[in-house]
Order: structure tokens, then C-alpha cells, then sequence
């Protein structure tokens, strides 16, 4: 299992933490995936044979957020 931390800008309220949570653990291959508000970043463990960094960042802008450092 990889894990990674993703910076994410945008996120400002519970809303925007369960909308990025939902989209990364709706990809198969995510087991975790938790926002830190405070840090404007999600930690990720994930199976790197099933998912991609680029479907992860994908996920996670369709839902309206910046990933910075892409």
C-alpha cells in the first residue's frame, strides 16, 4: 500500500473535506483518504497497481479544487 499527501487549495469546510474524501475513496484502488483542512492537503493510502497520481488529481478537481504542484 502507497500512501501520499496531495496539496489541495480551495478546501475551506466540512463540505469540501467529505467531497474530496468521497471522491478519492470512490476510486478503486483507495483504501484511505483524509482532508486536513489546516493544511490544505489529503493524505492518501492507495494500491499504485490500481490507481493513478493523475486519476487522484482528476478526482479531486472534478469536484472543484486546485491540486498544486502537479
Amino acid at each position: 500500500m502507497a500512501q501520499k499527501t496531495i496539496d489541495v487549495q480551495g478546501m475551506t469546510c466540512a463540505h469540501c473535506k467529505s467531497s474530496v474524501e468521497g471522491a478519492l475513496s470512490s476510486l478503486d484502488g483507495v483504501s484511505k483518504a483524509d482532508v486536513n483542512l489546516d493544511e490544505n492537503n489529503v493524505n492518501v493510502e492507495y494500491d499504485d497497481s490500481k490507481v493513478t497520481d493523475s486519476s487522484m488529481n482528476d478526482a479531486i478537481e472534478e469536484q472543484g479544487y486546485d491540486v498544486a504542484g502537479k
